[in-house]
């Protein structure tokens, strides 16, 4: 088992990183570092020895924190930045559907399954992101990200 980041490589951070109850003074569950961040690797060690955990320093949030090797990438490589994260609500811009038949109403509200980020184009500009949202009496749909959008009364997590 080989760490795929070294001491001060710069790496982003694919998913927002929670109080998982082990960072002192804020509450469980509570925002440390916002997916699509950038921090520098200080230290890398393991976990139950299989699992390599960096300890990654966020100089914008100032926060240090514990990532797994899955939760990081290099700065460097392609970034393509969502509008919502897995298990936050969503609610349908328009009608969607499949085979000619309406699925969801406009307005129904569902929850991100999956981010679905597209691969940079050629250009270097990101790519499309879609989603995998689940929408109560229907099956898993793909949605594209222009076909939703915060529920009403709840703001996105990444709304400055």
């Amino acid at each position: 088992m080989r760490p795929k980041f070294d001491f001060g490589a710069e790496v982003r951070v694919l998913r927002n990183v929670r109080n998982d109850g082990t960072f002192p003074g804020e509450p469980t569950g509570a925002l440390l570092v916002r997916r699509g961040s950038t921090g520098f690797v200080r230290d890398v060690g393991t976990f139950l020895q299989d699992q390599i955990i960096y300890t990654v320093h966020f100089l914008t949030q100032g926060r240090i924190v514990g990532c797994r090797e899955e939760e990081l990438q290099g700065a460097a490589e392609p970034w393509t930045p969502s509008l919502f994260e897995s298990r936050e609500k969503v609610a349908a811009r328009m009608a969607l559907g499949a085979g000619g038949r309406v699925l969801v109403a406009p307005g129904t509200v569902g929850e991100i399954a999956r981010v679905l980020r597209g691969s940079p184009r050629a250009d270097g500009s990101p790519g499309d992101v879609a989603y995998y949202v689940d929408f109560p009496g229907c099956n898993t749909l793909q949605v594209p990200e222009a076909a939703l959008e915060p529920p009403p009364n709840i703001a996105p997590e990444n709304a400055a």
